[in-house]
């Protein structure tokens, strides 16, 4: 999976949890929280929600790697090629 392709699994995640927010300026480097109005709650929607779709676990202790969009294309790109290794 390409760095493009997770974080626009990311930015989809967020629309579904927060349909009203504008991500076509969201900047990889800046925390989401800064740049969106997201709180923690739909923070937590956005773990549950990789856990559903795509069966990622992010533990608490982890959290923070996800905190921008360029951290969670970091922290998850190698959860993903392993996930696709395994079926291979």
């Amino acid at each position: 999976m390409t760095e493009n392709e997770v974080s626009k699994l990311i930015l989809d995640i967020i629309h579904d949890i927060a349909p009203d927010e504008d991500l076509s300026d969201v900047k990889p480097e800046v925390r989401l929280r800064d740049q969106l109005d997201l709180d923690s709650m739909d923070f937590l929607d956005i773990v549950m929600e990789l856990r559903k779709r795509h069966q990622i676990e992010v533990p608490e202790a982890e959290y923070m790697e996800l905190s921008t969009l360029a951290g969670c294309v970091k922290y998850l790109r190698p959860k993903f090629e392993a996930k696709a290794a395994a079926r291979a």
